[in-house]
């Protein structure tokens, strides 16, 4: 059997608004806005050249929801963004505005730095060790 995890849905106030953020700001493609009715859309953005997960940006729908905005994993980071080339990237995303929360620094597992995105969900730009 071979299985992987295809879509991770990311909570966001408005489709419009996590479209331009995610694909100005990280360069990520948009891969798919299908609207499925009632102001609901299916919108699919991924890292350009990425061929395995993508993010499905879920427009928040109830209050519980709009709550969780920002804060999908209780403060700790959750998303981590692998690179080729994390000084082009690091340099690239500070160019856009991308707030980073602290300096690269190396772990065992690689280069790191961690990032906010527009809502406050934190992330980690990492190059991994080869």
């Amino acid at each position: 059997m071979q299985q992987h995890i295809a879509t991770v849905a990311l909570l966001v106030r408005n489709y419009d608004e996590a479209i331009a953020w995610f694909t100005g700001k990280l360069g990520f493609v948009l891969l798919e806005d299908t609207g499925l009715g009632n102001g609901k859309r299916w919108v699919r953005v991924a890292p350009a050249g990425s061929h395995a997960t993508c993010l499905l940006l879920a427009e928040a729908a109830s209050p519980t929801q709009q709550k969780s905005i920002g804060d999908q994993a209780g403060g700790r980071v959750w998303l981590f963004l692998h690179t080729d080339n994390f000084d082009r990237d690091y340099r690239a995303m500070q160019a856009r505005g991308v707030e980073f929360l602290e300096t690269p620094r190396h772990e065992a597992y690689g280069r790191v730095a961690v990032f906010r995105d527009l809502y406050g969900n934190k992330w980690d730009l990492i190059q991994p060790h080869t």
